[in-house]
Parts: structure tokens; C-alpha cells; sequence
């Protein structure tokens, strides 16, 4: 896919893309535009046409025309490529092998014909008188919201559609490949309101039907079966309608029925995404998290509701996601019916979301008479279970206080049971912790950055490098740059040099990065910045090895290894006076 990337980056000029989303002024050789990733008032958010670069000094992010579609719009690179491709007029199937190639043919026949489906169930909406009162008069939906989730009517002839598309050239086995008949090669959705599920670029790709039936007998709602373009384990309801406000809101609302997030949309309330009527999954959470870190949940209250929530709490973890738990009012059974009595209470109930385990123990508690001894023991035993899956041990000790205080017991009881159960049980998975980049780790990148990109222009500085250390930097990214300035002082660098080719778009970003900083410092100024930021990074890393060394002290003294503790003692106090002799 290289060859089509490049063939799709020739064709784009990327101030061209990015001003579709952020509104650019010229400034010099580059462009400049308000973050569209931060609330600034001033703006740092700037594109090189020249380096095909752009980067926002406000977050930090940057990259190409690529990495700035799947960032805006919370979609993974191959998304990106195709989205950016139909832009350019490219062709993705011609760089495809033959049998990728014939993959992505077909996938272009599905999306075609799904795209004129969702036209045909439009106009049937507006023929059915049936429809039109479930619609617009039971649902009190609006003509825009209506047109913008493109909602329609599946007529209830048995095969109206297969008829309409194969008259448009489809065959009998690709309608029923792409997951549009039944398996008598009828139309698979009959007499059913028509919810068009789409991918982050818009495409339909799948159907919920709603009926309009009063047979018991049939499913209320019918999903698209798994397809080469539809995979209900990963796709997302409404998450091209709800990325922006995602991204504004710093958080999303997963509710259980898409005509909730229908609704919820009407109301204004536009971080709301379902996830199509299938159980929250790792890639569901993975596509939410590009956006915002932050997920409130609104399923049920009830048994199934809890069951679905305690899985989900071991994939947040996994993921890195911090869950809430948003509660509805009693008298509303889902968000449309609060909606409809006052968007006001929806936006209030998702304001009041509680963290996930301390809504897991509540909903417990009441399940439970934590009076009695019977009761204690089966509340503590379902939420320590809980409570066993996550990562953070400050967490987890956090919680167990909590249990005890709920149950009247000793903390000391409460993590002996919890030991005692995790023993006798089969292992239970150990959660990789996910590092999440703390202000402090951000702080330091940013200025290590700005170390790297003024050194790159600074000959004089770059003489500093020569007796620095590139292990001191974070990140192998940013050691083989202070590398490179080691073993290449003296010589100025306009472009990417070929040892570099590998982190071409991150050297385009700090030549970017000085050109805006520092082209119009002094030489001096610059030497001086360098040589500041230096002891920085210096001093900062022998921080982080005094950490490493305290650590490794302590675990000595625990284990009584007294010849490692003499030793490391010494390192440490050697350490702490280089420390201060810097700081001097």
C-alpha cells in the first residue's frame, strides 16, 4: 500500500484537506488555523504545504495528511487511505494483489448497492402512510434528523428490493453476499422501518429494521448479518454523526438502541453512538478512544444490563478507557422517553455518571441484605470479582476499603478473602496496565521537541550535542535524532538526511517545529536555548534514574540483600548530588 499512499499524497495538497475542517489564513510559506483538537483562542495549529506536514502546538499532535483524517475524524489509516483516495481519484484496487484486488471489488459492488437500498428505502418512507406516522408522529422525529441519518421503509412485498436491484445490474449472489436477502433470496428486511448503519466515512454498510408489525412472533429489530463490509463486533451507530461533538465534549454515550441515539441527536445531544445491538467489544472501545478516552455507558439498569457492564469494565482496562455509568431516571425506560419529556434530564443524567465499579457495587448492594452474613458473602464475593480486574493496585486497594465499609468488615478481611478466592479460583487474566501520557510525560516530550528541532537548525548548537548523552532522551524516536546530531554536528539540515528517511514525517515536524519557534532568534539566543534545554533533559533524567534506583533499593531491603543495598546506596547518593549540582 505504499505505492498508493504516495500515489494519494501526490494528488492532495494537504491545506486543501485539513481546510475542509479547520479554517486556515496564510502565514509566510505556511498556514495557520485555531486547534481542532483544543479549545485555544489563538491559533497554534499550523500546516506546511511545503514539508506536507502539519502540527498543533497546543496538543502536541502532527503528522501527514493522513495521520490528520484518522485523528479528525477517529478512524484507523486504511479508513484514512480510502476515504482520501475516492478524494483523489485513485484507485486502491490497482496496487491490491489479485486477490485483494477481487476483495476490494467486491467490497465496492456491496457498498454500491447498499448505497442505492438506503435511496429506494428513502422513497418507499415517503409512499407508506404507515411509516410516515411511526416516523415523524409516534417517534416525533424531524425532517432533518430524518434525512441525515437517512432513515427509510422497507415496503412488505417479499422482494421489492431484489427486484429494484437487480434490475440495476446486481446478481442473486452478490445481493445475498452482501447480506440483502434471506435465505429464500427474498428481500431480508420486510415491512420494517430502515436505520442505515454507516462506516466513519459515511458509507452505508448494513440495515436495522424496525418493525412496524404487531406479529409476536417477529423480531422487533433485524440487524444486517456479518458481510465483507459490515462487522457488527467492530462497527460503531452514529459515530460519523457524533465525532465532532465527541471530540468537543471529550466524551461519548454508548446507549443500547439506535433510534435512542436518533433521538438524542434531534435533542442536541450528539456524543451518543450505539453499538448496533451486539455486546460492547474491544474494538468498539478501540474506535471510541481514538476520539476521547472517556465513555459513559447508558444500558439497563437490569440483570443483563449489569452482566454487560461487568465485561465491559476488563476491556475498558485493557483498552485504556476510563468508563462512567450514566443512570436513568426511574420513570424513563430508555433516553428516547426522557428525551421526550425533557432533553434537559437526558443531559442531566449523562452529567451525573458515576465511575463504573462504584455503580457495579451499588447495583450489588441492592441485590444483596449486606446486614447479614449470607449477604456479605455473596456481595463481597461478586465484587471482589469485579475488583480483580483491575490494573492499578492504588485502585483496586481503593475499593476494597469501600467494600469493607459496606459491609461493616475489616480491609485486612476484605484483601485476605480477596487473596484467598483469587488462589483457589482458576488465574484470572492479568490486564496489561495501559500507559496513559501524563501532563508531566507530555511536558517533557514537548520540550525535548523543541531541543531536537532547534538543534537541527542551529550549527553552533549542535556542537552541545557532541558531549551529550542520546540515551537521556524518551523514546527510541528521539534518541536516533540526538544520535544523528552526535555523530553529525556542525552540518545545517533543511530536509530529511537518508538516515533519517525512516522518521521523515517526525524530522518534517521539528524542522516545522523551529521554523515557527526559532528561524527568527538570534544565534546566541538559540545556543543558549539549546544549551538550557540540555540541562534539562539531563536533569530530568537522572530524576528518573534516581527513581529506578530508589525502587531497586527498596525491593534489596526487602529481600535482605544487604551487599545490593550497600551498592545502590552509593549509586543513589552519588546520583543525588549530581542532581543538585545541576540545579545549581
Amino acid at each position: 500500500m505504499q505505492d498508493a499512499k504516495e500515489e494519494v499524497r501526490a494528488r492532495l495538497n494537504i491545506e486543501d484537506v485539513i481546510s475542509e475542517y479547520v479554517q486556515l489564513k496564510r502565514a509566510g510559506r505556511n498556514f495557520k488555523g485555531l486547534s481542532p483538537f483544543s479549545s485555544e483562542k489563538t491559533p497554534s495549529f499550523v500546516v506546511s504545504p511545503d514539508k506536507h506536514i502539519w502540527h498543533d502546538f497546543s496538543s502536541g499532535k502532527g503528522g501527514d495528511v493522513f495521520s490528520f483524517v484518522m485523528e479528525v475524524e477517529g478512524i484507523d489509516f486504511r479508513e484514512a487511505l480510502e476515504q482520501l483516495a475516492r478524494k483523489a481519484g485513485v484507485d486502491l484496487s490497482q496496487y491490491d494483489t489479485k486477490q485483494s484486488g477481487e476483495i476490494s471489488k467486491k467490497k465496492k459492488r456491496f457498498l454500491e448497492a447498499h448505497e442505492l437500498a438506503t435511496q429506494y428505502y428513502q422513497q418507499s418512507l415517503v409512499r407508506n402512510k404507515h411509516a410516515v406516522d411511526y416516523v415523524f408522529g409516534e417517534r416525533k422525529f424531524d425532517k432533518p434528523i430524518v434525512t441525515e441519518f437517512r432513515i427509510g421503509y422497507a415496503p412488505e412485498a417479499t422482494d421489492a428490493l431484489v427486484l429494484f436491484l437487480t434490475k440495476k445490474g446486481f446478481s442473486q449472489k452478490e445481493l445475498s453476499e452482501a447480506g440483502l436477502t434471506n435465505r429464500f433470496g427474498g428481500d431480508l428486511f420486510r415491512g420494517r422501518v430502515m436505520i442505515p448503519l454507516m462506516d466513519g466515512a459515511s458509507q452505508v454498510i448494513g440495515f436495522t429494521g424496525r418493525t412496524l408489525s404487531d406479529d409476536k412472533n417477529a423480531p422487533k429489530y433485524l440487524n444486517t448479518p456479518q458481510s465483507l463490509i459490515y462487522d457488527k463486533s467492530r462497527h460503531v451507530f452514529g459515530l460519523s454523526q457524533a465525532k465532532e461533538a465527541i471530540r468537543k465534549n471529550d466524551h461519548s454515550v454508548v446507549v443500547e438502541g439506535n433510534l435512542d441515539v436518533v433521538a438524542s441527536h434531534q435533542a442536541g445531544i450528539k456524543q451518543v453512538v450505539a453499538t448496533a445491538g451486539t455486546a460492547l467489544t474491544e474494538q468498539h472501545l478501540k474506535a471510541l478512544s481514538r476520539l476521547s478516552h472517556s465513555v459513559r455507558l447508558a444500558f439497563d439498569g437490569d440483570k443483563a444490563g449489569l452482566a454487560a457492564t461487568e465485561r465491559a469494565i476488563p476491556i475498558a482496562e485493557q483498552v485504556g478507557v476510563a468508563l462512567t455509568i450514566i443512570s436513568l431516571p426511574d420513570d424513563a425506560k430508555d433516553p428516547d422517553e426522557l428525551v421526550k419529556k425533557d432533553p434537559k434530564l437526558w443531559q442531566q443524567a449523562i452529567n451525573n455518571a458515576q465511575p463504573v465499579v462504584d455503580w457495579v457495587l451499588g447495583q450489588y448492594s441492592q441485590r444483596e441484605d449486606v446486614s447479614t452474613a449470607a449477604g456479605k458473602r455473596a456481595f463481597t464475593s461478586a465484587a471482589l470479582k469485579v475488583v480483580r480486574n483491575l490494573s492499578d493496585a492504588v485502585e483496586q486497594e481503593h475499593y476494597q476499603a469501600k467494600i469493607a465499609q459496606m459491609t461493616d468488615t475489616s480491609i485486612e478481611v476484605i484483601k485476605q478473602k480477596q487473596q484467598t478466592t483469587t488462589s483457589d479460583e482458576a488465574p484470572a487474566r492479568q490486564l496489561k496496565a495501559v500507559q496513559r501520557q501524563s501532563e508531566q510525560q507530555r511536558d517533557m516530550a514537548s520540550y525535548q521537541d523543541n531541543l531536537l528541532s532547534v538543534a537541527l537548525i542551529d550549527v553552533p548548537s549542535q556542537e552541545l550535542f557532541v558531549s551529550a548523552d542520546p540515551t537521556m532522551f524518551t523514546g527510541e524516536d528521539r534518541q536516533t535524532i540526538a544520535r544523528y546530531l552526535h555523530a553529525h554536528a556542525g552540518k545545517l539540515i533543511e530536509d530529511t538526511p537518508k538516515a533519517l528517511h525512516s522518521l521523515d514525517t517526525y524530522v518534517k515536524i521539528l524542522l516545522l517545529k523551529a521554523e515557527t519557534r526559532y528561524a527568527d532568534w538570534s544565534d546566541q539566543d538559540r545556543y543558549f536555548e539549546t544549551a538550557r534545554l540540555l540541562r534539562q533533559v539531563a536533569t530530568e533524567h537522572k530524576k528518573q534514574q534516581k527513581e529506578e534506583l530508589t525502587n531497586q533499593l527498596r525491593d534489596a531491603e526487602e529481600t535482605g540483600d544487604d551487599a545490593r543495598a550497600h551498592e545502590l546506596r552509593g549509586q543513589l547518593n552519588e546520583l543525588i548530588k549530581e542532581i543538585s549540582r545541576g540545579q545549581r
